[in-house]
């Protein structure tokens, strides 16, 4: 197939590319490069099916012009303001880089024809709430500019699929971990270390507890529900196995990277900033009929992360 991967060059776009590619197919990457990096496509330069393109998905007539050249078959959008603290400061950056961005798609996949759609979404859409999620779980009452934003392109996504035409996968993507992060906890916690080895200081109280999901077993996920797509509009929860604190994050990085005698500094609080959901529970009980199950527990991919991260550098 002829894909199209919008935020291609960043984390998770990074390595969906480099599956897709595995896979056989011809991908088309584009990317503003306001979080994605050259770096994590630089390896794919030289594939002879793989394309990159630094573009901004809100060019109407730069992104009409590369849907009428290509001819693609399918579009993965993941291109997202996904720094969920930067938009509680800038109400506007969710809505041109979640919602708006994903109407610019769907317009260019209907003016040119292109029927299948997976979309990067979000536990976010939910709010606050201490209840296990499952996929038709209400009332949905968003607390960040974020999850707003990510909720009202899923919206969009349900008219476009329903009344237009276009078949969509919406995976809720939860806490994601791995080489070539740009932002997050882990890769929070490790530049401040390196800065200061001796005090590191941890957002919130230390008890914020969610699921990580290793980014690879993410990738399993995005492409098993891609492949058994069925009827208009498809939506799944993954996660990883269990959920860990906070605290957790903390403890196993300094024992990573740290100089054996750090100082954990908590700012206090129950969450990190303000619009964060400090814990929430998915259940994937849907996308696990499909035949995906995570290989690591989500203390277990938090682990792998680091090494993985301390590894190949950040």
């Amino acid at each position: 197939m002829r894909i199209l991967v919008t935020g291609g060059a960043g984390f998770i776009g990074s390595h969906l590319c480099d599956r897709l590619l595995e896979r056989g197919h011809k991908v088309w990457c584009i990317d503003n490069l306001r979080l994605g990096r050259r770096r994590n496509i630089v390896h794919l330069e030289t594939h002879p099916d793989f394309w990159f393109g630094e573009m901004d998905v809100l060019n109407d007539a730069l992104l009409g012009n590369l849907f009428a050249e290509v001819g693609f078959e399918g579009v993965f959008h993941l291109a997202a303001n996904s720094d969920i603290a930067a938009g509680i400061t800038n109400g506007r950056l969710d809505l041109e880089l979640n919602q708006l961005t994903t109407i610019a798609v769907l317009e260019a996949m209907q003016a040119h024809g292109v029927k299948r759609l997976f979309f990067a979404s979000t536990s976010a859409v939910f709010g606050e709430t201490d209840k296990i999620l499952h996929e038709d779980s209400a009332p949905l009452q968003p607390i960040s500019f974020y999850g707003a934003s990510k909720l009202a392109a899923e919206a969009y996504i349900s008219v476009f699929a329903h009344t237009l035409g276009i078949n969509a996968v919406i995976l809720r993507f939860p806490n994601v971990v791995g080489e070539r992060a740009t932002h997050g906890i882990i890769f929070d916690l490790l530049r401040k270390l390196k800065t200061n080895p001796s005090e590191l200081q941890v957002l919130g109280d230390g008890k914020q507890s969610k699921p990580y999901l290793y980014v690879r077993d993410l990738i399993d996920a995005i492409l098993i529900a891609w492949d058994k797509m069925s009827g208009p509009l498809n939506t799944y929860h993954a996660a990883g196995i269990g959920s860990t604190t906070v605290r957790e994050i903390a403890d196993i990085v300094v024992a990573s990277a740290g100089s054996g005698n750090t100082r954990l500094v908590f700012t206090g609080g129950d969450r990190g900033w303000p619009g964060d959901v400090p814990t929430f529970s998915y259940d994937t009980s849907r996308l696990q009929s499909l035949g995906w199950r995570p290989e690591r527990h989500s203390t277990d991919a938090v682990r792998y992360a680091v090494d993985r991260i301390l590894t190949v550098g950040f």
